[in-house]
């Protein structure tokens, strides 16, 4: 064990242990009592994203998330909006491509209210006409706003263009067209699919006692039950549904935009490999990308890859925004930083470098309850079980210069790269 190893494990959020129950109707709960705040984070996850859309109603999952701050049998918009706020806390969510989430932070004084308030949103909520019909305008407002940011328009694109036969390729938010046409039986039958507890989870972080929070749930939460129905199974992805492509397209901008993006089957035994391998090649001012393209060539002004791990592929994505005139140099430069030795055999500073980056990271997150609660519900869907703090922090530190060279043939050869380009107009 290394001296940062001891360091790490004697730091206090590794002091109490998470604790995991059931409740009798299936929902899974979890808690990460954390005595040293004064705060409190709840969160449920739904094992539900914009990949579980159905067919004809692109962008429902995320609309729902929106939807449910209308109102519920008992409170309205404004008795929502007010609530948690005048208890001096704050109420948010968010929608991916394969989870929804809403989450409530709130101090330990107000828990049981909090509580009430979050069920009462999950477990009975309504979907006034009018106030949908405003709903669905603010919804089009966010996808006018994804449309005028390049940089935000280009990922989803590139999505698009890369599983063109498959759900990942939809755009969260949907269409305007698709998210005028949803119907009150839309988000109803969505809801009854997969708003049911063995499709949920409930995450609670900060001041706070297991059994306390076992009991508020099932006095809140024991009555949610699961409609008698076919059990919704979510489309597999396979590689066939990668489609490789090369574009350029001309948009209305100042400055060129350029993605790069990959794709391989999930692959568990180099996670940790593949997030170090990311650390290395574009997160943060030492990165390879970085170093290369904007310190020492003075070609960008932001460049970074990122990593994402789906339920059956692992993604890799690079993005630059640079000059016009300067395009094919940044593409070429990133190319061939991508079959470099210094991703494919790095040296054991490098290495050390990202993995003290990426337990910063980490550790710094832990600080923070909402990373927490989100981090806990990131281990129990991905991998199936909640991960220790200390068995991560080994698994990174365990990474070796021989892992970091397979990571990289298996995600930078695997399958070919796509590549996307938005150039600006004459």
């Amino acid at each position: 064990m290394t001296k940062e190893n001891k360091l790490y494990q004697a730091t206090p959020f590794l002091a109490m242990p998470v604790q995991q129950d059931v409740l009798t109707n299936g929902l899974r709960v979890v808690t990460d009592a954390v005595p040293y705040v004064e705060s409190i984070t709840l969160g449920i996850q739904i094992d539900a994203g914009s990949r579980d859309d159905p067919d004809k109603c692109q962008g429902l999952a995320h609309f729902i998330e929106h939807a449910l701050f209308k109102g519920t049998k008992q409170r309205s918009y404004l008795d929502i909006a007010r609530n948690t706020e005048k208890n001096g806390g704050y109420f948010d969510a968010y929608t991916t491509k394969e989870h929804t989430c809403l989450y409530l932070r709130c101090l330990s004084e107000h828990l049981e209210s909090s509580f009430e308030l979050l069920s009462d949103l999950v477990c009975d909520p309504v979907f006034p006409f009018e106030e949908i019909k405003k709903e669905k305008d603010v919804v089009i407002e966010e996808i006018n706003s994804v449309n005028d940011t390049p940089e935000e328009l280009i990922f989803e694109e590139l999505d698009l263009r890369s599983f063109p036969n498959h759900p990942l390729g939809r755009p969260i938010l949907g269409t305007e067209k698709s998210v005028r046409e949803f119907t009150d039986d839309d988000l109803k039958n969505f809801m009854r699919r997969h708003y049911i507890p063995r499709n949920m989870l409930l995450t609670v972080t900060g001041n706070v006692r297991h059994d306390d929070i076992m009991k508020l749930a099932e006095h809140f939460l024991g009555s949610l039950a699961e409609e008698a129905s076919d059990r919704y199974i979510r489309q597999p992805f396979c590689m066939e549904y990668y489609t490789p492509f090369t574009l350029t397209l001309k948009k209305q901008l100042f400055q060129a935009q350029i993605v790069l993006g990959t794709a391989i089957a999930r692959y568990d035994p180099s996670f940790y490999s593949f997030m170090l391998l990311n650390c290395m090649l574009g997160t943060g001012m030492s990165s390879i990308l970085n170093l290369e393209l904007r310190e020492k060539r003075g070609l960008v002004y932001n460049v970074y890859s990122s990593v994402t791990f789906f339920d059956d592929l692992t993604a890799l994505n690079i993005y630059a925004g640079t000059d016009n005139n300067k395009t094919k140099l940044t593409l070429e430069l990133i190319r061939n930083l991508l079959q470099s030795a210094a991703l494919k055999h790095p040296e054991p500073e490098d290495l050390q470098t990202a993995k003290t980056k990426l337990l910063g990271t980490y550790i710094m997150g832990m600080e923070k309850m909402t990373f927490r609660m989100s981090q806990v519900a990131s281990d129990l869907s991905y991998f199936g079980r909640y991960i220790e703090p200390a068995e991560k922090i080994a698994a990174i530190e365990a990474v070796t210069l021989d892992d970091i060279a397979e990571a990289a043939e298996r995600i930078l050869q695997d399958a070919p790269f796509s590549t996307l380009i938005y150039k600006p107009k004459r």
